[in-house]
């Protein structure tokens, strides 16, 4: 997520040579490396689908006006609803909403959470998708 974070917010340049620089500069292990390369390009690859996703199920609400981290914890859980098998569509959303309760606004895990349900309705998904009993305060801890 702080990849495509901070890719989105100066999306400048090589997407690769960005990619590179980033994992330089934290110092990405070699076992972490596989999952975020998946995950990174995968999400690049699939930029406007994902875009057009979030902007449609996101009722008022233009890409422009959302979070940063929201809007990239977003299409990272998209992505794995989508294209990653071994992803269920309730990890991906539990996740998505952890996240965003971590490193977003107090709104995030309540929006997150509203926009991920509805996409995954719309890709035929149920209630049963859902993460069970899900705790989706705002407080950050």
């Amino acid at each position: 997520m702080q990849f495509l974070f901070s890719y989105d917010l100066n999306a400048a340049g090589d997407f690769d040579a960005w990619m590179e620089d980033f994992c330089a500069r934290f110092n990405l292990s070699e076992k972490n490396f596989p999952h975020f390369f998946t995950l990174a390009q995968g999400v690049k690859n699939r930029w406007e689908k994902l875009n057009d996703l979030l902007a449609e199920s996101s009722e008022h609400w233009k890409l422009s006006r959302m979070s940063g981290v929201d809007r990239n914890v977003m299409r990272i859980a998209i992505f794995e609803m989508l294209y990653c098998d071994d992803v269920p569509p309730r990890v991906a959303i539990n996740e998505a909403i952890e996240i965003g309760k971590k490193y977003g606004t107090d709104e995030s895990g309540a929006f997150i959470n509203g926009v991920l349900d509805r996409i995954n309705k719309e890709l035929g998904g149920s209630e049963a998708d859902l993460p069970e009993n899900m705790n989706i305060t705002n407080s950050k801890e």
